[in-house]
């Protein structure tokens, strides 16, 4: 019985000239077999088209979503192949995604008979409001444009953005995704990005490692700028250009502070950096050189 039900609302929709439905619907029904259905359903002729027609409006939903991931994977892969910047490819795919899902969805609201001419006349007549709603979206939109035009960033750098350090995870049409060292994810507004400084720690393929560290007052200093030097000439990862330098900085309380200049590739600033805190008392202890009464050690945070 179920299955007859289902055949005859299915075969209710035809491209007939006959239109049961209002102007806006996409699908129309054909009145012979709609009124089959009427019989063997015992409903009245309004609600049998109001549940075929809003079958046909879910119909459209679904297959427009999975339509709308389609052409979202296919953007993506077109990039990939023409070896387009993968954040350019992703930010693409979200926008071809809406795009589709726009197109969608205003025509299931036009299978219901919902006229969307008139719908957008009522945004419009609403346009202040909706305009003052929609201002931080429009926003957004506006600045993850201009982030994918500028490229500020890629996926995959490690970056400090609204005042958010961690790995830019993709770029989406209104908001960012970070992923932090601690393994939260954290979701930017693009405007938020564009409106602040943006920080990018791996743009360039190398950067420069600044170590500071204190010498007690009346200790050779000569000997202390030695000591760093091979303490850090011994880490092979140190590239010997730009030279390795170490300066004095200013004078402190108690005694001196310098600062090591040392240059490595961008992938390995993190690891040197913490083996040469680690290292740098020992080295100064081995070549007899002692800090003030507190000595301290500073180091250029990631």
């Amino acid at each position: 019985m179920n299955l007859n039900l289902l055949t005859l609302a299915a075969a209710a929709v035809s491209n007939t000239q006959t239109n049961l439905l209002p102007e806006t619907a996409v699908v129309k029904l054909d009145p012979g077999l709609l009124g089959k259905f009427e019989e063997a359903t015992g409903l009245p002729r309004e609600v049998a088209l109001w549940i075929v027609s809003g079958l046909i409006a879910l119909a459209i939903l679904v297959i427009g979503y999975l339509g709308a991931g389609i052409a979202r994977n296919m953007v993506r892969r077109l990039m990939a192949k023409r070896h387009i910047d993968e954040t350019i490819g992703d930010f693409a795919g979200n926008l071809a995604h809406a795009a589709v899902m726009t197109f969608v969805v205003i025509t299931a609201l036009g299978q219901l008979g919902i006229d969307t001419k008139t719908f957008a006349a009522v945004i419009a007549a609403a346009g202040l409001a909706i305009g003052l709603a929609l201002q931080g979206g429009l926003s957004n939109f506006a600045s993850g444009f201009l982030i994918i035009v500028f490229r500020p960033f890629r996926k995959g750098d490690t970056v400090t953005a609204a005042g958010i350090e961690g790995v830019v995870e993709e770029v989406q049409v209104f908001s960012t995704s970070l992923h932090t060292a601690d393994n939260k994810k954290i979701i930017v507004p693009n405007s938020s990005i564009m409106g602040g400084v943006i920080i990018n720690y791996t743009a360039n393929p190398t950067r420069r490692i600044d170590l500071q560290m204190s010498v007690g007052a009346g200790q050779d200093l000569a000997k202390a700028h030695e000591a760093l030097l091979r303490l850090t000439r011994a880490d092979s990862r140190v590239l010997e250009n730009p030279a390795i330098e170490v300066v004095n900085v200013k004078l402190i309380d108690g005694g001196t502070l310098i600062e090591l200049h040392a240059w490595c590739k961008t992938g390995d600033f993190g690891g040197i950096s913490s083996a040469l805190v680690a290292k740098a008392p020992a080295a100064f202890a081995e070549a007899g050189i002692r800090g003030p009464d507190k000595s301290v050690i500073f180091v250029e945070r990631k």
